[in-house]
């Protein structure tokens, strides 16, 4: 699992699950606000779909 935090303090993971490489991002209150909708076959795809719903920093 690969993550970051953005300026709001907010965390990005990106995982691979067993329908493929997902994202998830969990506020600084621990509570999840959002995440993949689906599986991509590619860790990229599934970077490229979190930034488009706004992750600004870059998993590590």
């Amino acid at each position: 699992m690969a993550s970051c935090t953005d300026r709001n303090g907010d965390t990005w993971e990106i995982y691979q699950s067993t329908d493929g490489w997902r994202w998830r991002r969990t506020a600084s209150n621990g509570r999840i606000v959002g995440s993949s909708t689906q599986g991509y076959s590619n860790r990229s795809d599934c970077v490229a779909n979190a930034q488009r719903n706004g992750m600004t920093c870059t998993p590590q």
